[in-house]
């Protein structure tokens, strides 16, 4: 370079100078190298003889040799290549359709569970959903079958239920779409819809909640209805859905439970393990084995003489793989939950299952973590005396629901003496209320109401509640439509003021967020928010106590007024002995002090007085009128200007006689 240099100008060199430097900062700036040297390369003169032209001239003459020997690859001319970012989801769902089409296939259940698991990225587990049963819809009825078959047998151990239902809401939304290319899509999804009902995977309230959110003018709507009236409102609707598609592999869960129970006792006659894991095997529901194993141990405890065969397959099905380690955790769990109800039948329930769990850690077909699980230890220390405590509570509730004595079911409890364990109550008999009619439902809702009032905590109550939303999974189980239930429980406790809505929030945060406890909570809230709301809760059961409520404050308002005008004490008295909702006595008290204050006559002081005086109002009701008074006094002295000095006045006087207690307004009885 240095021997050409005197060829150069010195304009020439001076350019040269600048571009050296700028080539030197390339690497270290952001710009392209065309658009810096741009910037800052100076214009030379145009070449002319004796020149080199100008710096930066390109015609169409100039090549790179590649055979020259100088011949610099750096010097080739280059473009940026811009490279596309690849999206999670369009990957998950390109992934899912070689996993169901391998599933339509072959038909093995088992390993397009295993994919899946393994694909991972279970937040888009809805996307698959949709996938299946798009798929399936455009294919024949065997695919379609299997559809519904896989989608039983993915719900909770791979993909949990709010999943399953946020996927059939995305294919609800994307009705109009499918129709577009599936000429049926409006019938076949509102099958596979009311064939997820039936199945147990989504719940009947689903139907009302994704139509809200749809457009109803949308052919997702159109399947919601012809789901719910041409198919789950027909008779016989379960065995017509599940048939519907001809040659089905699904049986029904009490089909299931059937033949679980017969290949059972036939193998303990025959002592046949492989016959019996064949059995097990063509039974083709991998996700119900922990029905297997249940049974079997119950079998094992009913015929002692049993057990060593008992034992023996289900460890041969472990072995195998037949059963899985989750299923047989859920077998153990499901069956340790239900011993206070088994012992009933069989005493020695409780110390036969705690001498089998041993062995099969031991013999290693039950995974070694079931004994920390809660169910195991024991849900307080002292087990025998919860066990005791739960046996009483049955009886007390069955007893309850042929007599509807409340005062006889409050003097029980006393007498147990246990009121540590109240939240068992609560649970055990909402379980037992769920399983009945719905005369008995509603008993249970009237029962809550009496027991917040006179012994039992809110806390007992929300402790109560949150243990059974945490055994929801498995009441479900057993109890069809336990979730819906438990949501009417829940949400009719709020409008008895049993609990407030923040007790909803406090449960929603003690469960997992994809656990159908949570779901549950966020149902009773759905209820809760819906129009006429108080009303349709309070008549949820189809009559009773419920439906009364509202007519009760009318009925409560006409009383007083008859008395504040003139009327007799006694009378009243009887009116409100007759209306026969003693939870509900504190609405007597508010609707009295209200009126005492608009009217300036502290007669019906008088009649509360005399209340009290016949056990006719409690004292835990007058707590509960005074306390909803003084919550509401902002509001009262918007209409009312003396409210304050006249509740005041009244506190004191019902002090003085006895029917408030003195500690009323103080922080401790504010927790209350």
């Amino acid at each position: 370079m240095a021997s050409n240099e005197g060829f150069l100008t010195n304009e020439q060199r001076e350019v040269l100078k600048i571009a050296s430097k700028n080539v030197e900062s390339l690497s270290s700036s952001p710009k392209s190298p065309t658009s810096l040297l741009s910037e800052h390369i100076v214009k030379a003169p145009a070449g002319g003889k004796g020149t080199w032209g100008k710096l930066l001239d390109t015609d169409g003459e100039s090549h790179l040799d590649r055979n020259d020997p100088n011949y610099d690859s750096g010097e080739e001319p280059y473009q940026l290549v811009g490279s596309t970012v690849s999206d999670p989801l369009d990957e998950y769902k390109k992934a899912v359709v070689s996993i169901i089409e391998e599933y339509f296939s072959t038909g093995d259940v088992d390993l397009a569970a295993s994919d899946l698991r393994e694909l991972g990225s279970s937040e888009y587990h809805p996307y698959f959903i949709k996938r299946l049963v798009s798929l399936a819809m455009d294919r024949h009825d065997k695919e379609k079958e299997m559809a519904s078959v896989l989608l039983s047998a993915l719900y909770a151990d791979v993909i949990s239920p709010d999943q399953i239902q946020d996927g059939f809401f995305i294919l609800l939304e994307s009705a109009d779409d499918l129709a577009v290319d599936i000429l049926d899509a409006v019938e076949i999804l509102a099958l596979f819809l009311a064939r997820a009902v039936v199945d147990d995977i989504v719940p009947p309230a689903f139907l009302t909640r994704a139509k809200k959110g749809l457009p109803e003018s949308s052919k997702g709507v159109q399947v919601i209805q012809i789901a719910d009236k041409s198919y789950l409102s027909a008779p016989h609707h379960a065995e017509l859905v599940e048939k519907r598609w001809g040659g089905s592999t699904h049986v029904t869960v009490e089909e299931v439970k059937k033949k679980i129970a017969d290949l059972l006792r036939e193998y303990v006659e025959s002592g046949d393990t492989i016959e019996a894991c064949r059995f097990i095997r063509e039974l083709g529901v991998a996700f119900f084995h922990h029905e297997v194993v249940k049974r079997a141990l119950v079998l094992a405890m009913e015929i002692r003489t049993a057990e060593p065969l008992i034992l023996k397959l289900l460890k041969e099905a472990s072995e195998e793989g037949l059963i899985s380690s989750s299923q047989m955790v859920k077998g153990f769990t499901r069956l340790a939950e239900s011993l206070d109800d088994l012992a009933l039948d069989i005493p020695s329930a409780k110390a036969l299952f705690q001498s089998l769990v041993p062995k099969a850690i031991s013999e290693g077909w039950l995974d070694a973590s079931f004994v920390k699980s809660p169910a195991e230890d024991g849900e307080v220390p002292d087990d025998a005396k919860v066990r005791h405590y739960k046996e009483e509570a049955v009886t007390i509730i069955h007893e309850y629901f042929l007599s509807d004595d409340i005062p006889e079911l409050i003097q029980s409890l006393v007498d147990l003496g246990a009121p540590e364990y109240n939240p068992i109550f609560l649970k055990k008999l909402i379980t037992l209320a769920m399983d009945r009619k719905n005369r008995e439902k509603e008993m249970a809702s009237v029962l809550l109401a009496s027991l917040h009032i006179e012994i039992f905590s809110s806390e007992d109550i929300a402790n109560g509640f949150v243990m059974l939303l945490e055994s929801a999974e498995d009441t479900a189980l057993d109890i069809l439509d336990a979730s819906n239930e438990i949501a009417l429980f829940l949400a009719r406790a709020v409008i008895d003021d049993v609990l407030v809505p923040h007790n909803l929030e406090e449960m929603s945060s003690k469960l997992p967020l994809d656990s159908s406890g949570s779901e549950t909570v966020r149902m009773a809230r759905a209820l809760l928010s819906a129009r006429h709301a108080g009303e349709r809760i309070l008549r949820c059961w189809g009559g009773g106590s419920g439906w009364a409520v509202e007519d009760a404050k009318d009925k409560i308002l006409k009383l007083l007024e008859e008395y504040e005008s003139g009327g007799d004490v006694a009378e009243a008295c009887q009116c409100i002995r007759d209306l026969g909702m003693p939870f509900f006595n504190h609405e007597v008290v508010k609707k009295a002090l209200v009126m005492a204050m608009e009217k300036k006559n502290d007669r019906m002081l008088d009649l509360l007085q005399e209340c009290f005086t016949e056990g006719l109002i409690t004292i835990n009701q007058m707590t509960k009128g005074f306390t909803r008074i003084k919550d509401g006094l902002d509001d009262l002295a918007l209409d009312i200007p003396n409210a304050r000095e006249k509740f005041s006045f009244y506190v004191e006087h019902a002090q003085k006689k006895g029917w408030l207690l003195p500690s009323f307004g103080s922080p401790s009885m504010e927790l209350r």
